[in-house]
């Protein structure tokens, strides 16, 4: 299954991971895999929060399979995993399905 995001969901990669995330803004990264049906099903989601443009966040997805290693950086043991990361640090992380809202509430 090949991934399909709108052009709003930036994918970080270990070349691009630390750059993006450590560069001031908010990032909301959403770690998945295509093997994972609940990952799917957030896809959706996910997709519809970042075309709402939420005020002063970047919406990101790394894929675990293809990165490996910064899942086990980050110590991501169950997808899909939500980070918020401000200026480069964890701020907060959401395991399982999120709703709109419950995004939005992420990253306040």
């Amino acid at each position: 299954m090949s991934e399909t995001t709108t052009s709003k969901i930036k994918t970080l990669t270990t070349s691009t991971f630390d750059s993006e995330i450590g560069n001031g803004d908010t990032y909301l990264v959403d770690f998945w895999a295509p093997w994972c049906g609940p990952c799917m099903q957030q896809l959706p989601i996910l997709e519809q929060f970042a075309d709402s443009e939420p005020k002063g966040v970047t919406v990101a997805k790394v894929n675990i399979t293809d990165e490996p290693g910064i899942a086990e950086k980050l110590g991501i043991r169950s997808i899909p995993t939500m980070i918020v990361f401000r200026d480069g640090e964890e701020v907060l992380r959401h395991t399982g399905l999120a709703a709109p809202a419950q995004l939005a509430k992420l990253v306040e």
